[in-house]
């Protein structure tokens, strides 16, 4: 996550002992850590969410080109077009 070397946590470690002072900093520590893993799972709960609406999304697309896809409409208006013009056939054909 943060681009830091074992040299770079030593000098914050040296810092926070002598701010803190070695009363202090176990709790400090502690503290730290309790907020460093709220704010992890806060993160993982928005990256869920995130991934469940992108998944609904897709699903809904995926759904809608299927209905699409499956939309008989075309075919019962090819039929109806071909059995009027069959019936029109049919009755010139009795005309002559």
């Amino acid at each position: 996550m943060f681009d830091i070397g074992m040299g770079e946590v030593g000098l914050i470690a040296v810092v926070a002992l002598l701010v803190l002072g070695p009363e202090r900093l176990p709790g400090a520590a502690r503290t730290a850590g309790a907020l460093l893993r709220r704010a992890r799972a806060s993160w993982q709960n928005v990256q869920q969410e995130i991934e469940r609406e992108l998944a609904a999304e897709e699903l809904k697309r995926n759904l809608q080109q299927t209905a699409a896809q499956i939309d008989p409409s075309a075919d019962i208006k090819a039929a109806v077009r071909e059995a009027t013009e069959a019936a029109a056939q049919d009755t010139r054909n009795e005309q002559h």
